[in-house]
Order: C-alpha cells, then sequence, then structure tokens
C-alpha cells in the first residue's frame, strides 16, 4: 500500500508540474485541467504497476445508474448548501442581489475539471487503496490531506480548515454508500457551482469572474465565512455535521470496521 501511495503521487507531482511548466511558459492561465489530467495519469499508472491493469474505481457502471447517483447527488448538494445560504439568510443578513450573469467558461475552465480532479485524487484509487486496509483511516487520512491542500486558499482560516474535513469526510461517506464516485462527483459539483456562480459566494477563496447573483453579508468571519466563503462559516459546520449524520445513519457507520 505504501509504495503504491509513494507512486501515485510521484507521478501525480511529475506530470503536474511538467505540464504546469508548459502552461506557465504558454501563458496559460487556469491548471485545473492540468491537474485533473495528473490525477487520470496516476491512476492510470498505479492501476497498471501494482494491480496489473484491474481496479474499480467505481465509475464504470450503466448510465442509468451513474444518472441516478448524479441526480441524488444534486439534490443533496442543493439541500445543504440551500440551508447554509437559508441560515445567513437569517443571522448574517444576507441579501442576493443580481449580477452580470453565468460563468460559463469558469464553469468549463474550472468548476468541472476541479470536482472530477479532486474526487479522483481523494476518493478515488488512494483512498481505496487505504480502504482495504481500514476505512475509518481511509476517510480520517483523506480528508485531513484534502483539507491540508487548500492552506493557500484566500481567506482560510481554522474555522474553514474544520468544514473542509467535515466536507471530506462527507464525501468519502458518499462514495462509501454504493461504492461509486458518481454520488460524491455530483454533490461536489453541484456544491460548487450553487455556492459560487449561482449564489455568488467564493469557493474557498475563489471568486468567479461574474455570478448570476451577488450576495453581501454583515458580520464577523467565522459567521459569514469571511473571504474564503460559504465554506468558511459556522452555518456549513452545522449543515455539514447534519450530511454526515444522514450518510452515517444510511451506512450504519457503526458497523465500520
Amino acid at each position: 500500500m505504501v509504495a503504491a501511495v509513494a507512486l501515485f503521487v510521484s507521478v501525480y507531482l511529475a506530470a503536474f508540474l511538467a505540464a504546469g511548466y508548459a502552461a506557465q511558459a504558454l501563458q496559460l492561465l487556469y491548471v485545473q485541467w492540468i491537474a485533473l489530467g495528473s490525477v487520470v495519469c496516476a491512476t492510470a499508472v498505479v492501476i497498471r504497476v501494482f494491480e496489473r491493469g484491474r481496479w474499480d474505481l467505481g465509475l464504470a457502471v450503466p448510465p442509468a445508474v451513474a444518472a441516478a447517483d448524479l441526480l441524488r447527488g444534486a439534490l443533496l448538494a442543493a439541500i445543504l448548501i440551500g440551508s447554509a445560504d437559508a441560515m445567513l439568510l437569517l443571522f448574517a443578513h444576507a441579501r442576493h442581489l443580481r449580477d452580470g450573469g453565468f460563468p460559463w467558461f469558469e464553469l468549463v475552465m474550472v468548476f468541472t475539471p476541479a470536482a472530477l480532479h479532486e474526487e479522483l485524487a481523494f476518493r478515488g484509487y488512494i483512498y481505496q487503496k487505504i480502504r482495504r486496509w481500514n476505512r475509518i483511516a481511509a476517510i480520517g487520512v483523506t480528508s485531513l490531506v484534502f483539507a491540508l491542500l487548500h492552506l493557500g486558499n484566500s481567506g482560510i482560516s481554522p474555522l474553514a480548515m474544520l468544514n473542509l474535513i467535515l466536507a471530506g469526510v462527507m464525501l468519502a461517506m458518499a462514495y462509501e454508500r454504493n461504492l461509486r464516485l458518481w454520488f460524491p462527483i455530483a454533490i461536489h459539483f453541484v456544491w460548487n457551482v450553487l455556492s459560487g456562480p449561482i449564489l455568488g459566494y467564493s469557493v474557498s477563496g475563489y471568486d468567479a469572474g461574474v455570478t448570476l447573483l451577488h450576495t453581501v453579508v454583515a458580520g464577523p468571519a467565522w459567521l459569514t465565512g469571511g473571504a474564503f466563503g460559504i465554506e468558511g462559516s459556522v452555518c456549513m459546520t452545522g449543515v455539514e455535521v447534519g450530511g454526515i449524520c444522514w450518510l452515517a445513519n444510511k451506512l450504519r457507520i457503526s458497523k465500520f470496521s
């Protein structure tokens, strides 16, 4: 297991750095597709080397099954983000104002590859490999690393770090529900699109160039999320705990080994 993780990280970093330097030379500003390509490359290499080309990532399913998972994930994300937004409307006197429109270019260049990249990186092969040893360790380790990799984001705070860890736990448990990646991918993607391009909050410190709505909030950063966005708010802490509890009930988490 350790060798597989080490090879995955090495290939990922090598591919990302090589492609990143090339993109910088070409003055390409968006690197999310590079990150996605790097994790796909790393996944393919470790599966080839350690698994003889055979490993079920949880993506190869009938289209109807994938569509059902995507729909359920989108619905859950809408409920979670809607709940957090409602709490901010109530407690932080948030107001939604009309903005310039939907960021279609960033949807393709940032939000879509970001969700795919992070789910393959943190709920894909590495998570699943550690999971064969211990599921609780897999959830804990990948959720912590997921949060740590956001340390350089604008507006990061201890509360935002806690919320990122909780988000990692929730997404891991979403994978555990059916051992498929489509459900957490949909949660992650719709979560980001609703909170950023649609409602106008920062998404983990990232601001889309244009959004459908612009949200104005008032109050301390622990309540509003500050520059990190809605994911840095204590309202999101409550929402994520609720999501984890719901998934835990579905999974009967007490039976985890």
